[in-house]
């Protein structure tokens, strides 16, 4: 296994909008790779879920595991997640792409998921609150999408220059 680097806002590369995978390319033996490279980067971050697109990799796959133990990893390719009630629930996120910030996000508070699972087979799960909310923040990211556009431009830009700032003092050391 492997850590990957994780992509920092503001790098364009994390609006990119990550394509879904064939068949052929699900039972790949290298996408096990890359799900246990995830995984171990996500848990060393530590964070509570990544997805491909954080790691430049864009295609359509996220890791998840939002238990206190790191025991119960979650797997989901070509992720489908389709909101199961019209009441919103608000959450203080953070994100390892905008390291360091935490902003309120209001979100569908239940979600139904379908996607495939690293072992090729499909699966649909209902989630609520901190998995809800995990799930749907991992796919945003499929999309192009972080949490930091949920925020008023005056944050977001704040929240830019700030990292913007730490990066070029880092490339400086």
């Amino acid at each position: 296994m492997a850590l990957l680097e994780i992509l920092e806002f503001p790098d364009a590369r994390l609006r990119t909008k990550a394509t879904s995978f064939t068949a052929e390319e699900i039972s790949d033996p290298q996408l096990q790779t890359m799900i246990d490279d995830m995984f171990e980067t996500m848990y060393k971050a530590p964070g509570i879920g990544l997805a491909a697109s954080q790691v430049n990799f864009h295609k359509r796959l996220v890791v998840i595991d939002v238990s206190e133990e790191n025991d119960q990893p979650l797997v989901f390719i070509n992720p489908e997640v389709i909101p199961l009630t019209d009441e919103l629930e608000t959450m203080q996120e953070g994100c390892l792409s905008v390291p360091g910030f935490y902003e309120e996000v209001t979100r569908p508070e239940r979600v139904r998921v379908k996607a495939i699972d690293r072992h090729g087979k499909a699966f649909e799960m209902e989630a609520d609150g901190l998995l809800a909310v995990c799930i749907q923040h991992e796919l945003d990211h499929l999309e192009g999408k972080l949490f930091v556009d949920y925020i008023s431009p005056l944050k977001r830009n704040r929240i830019r220059k700030k990292l913007e700032k730490q990066h070029r003092q880092a490339a400086e050391a």
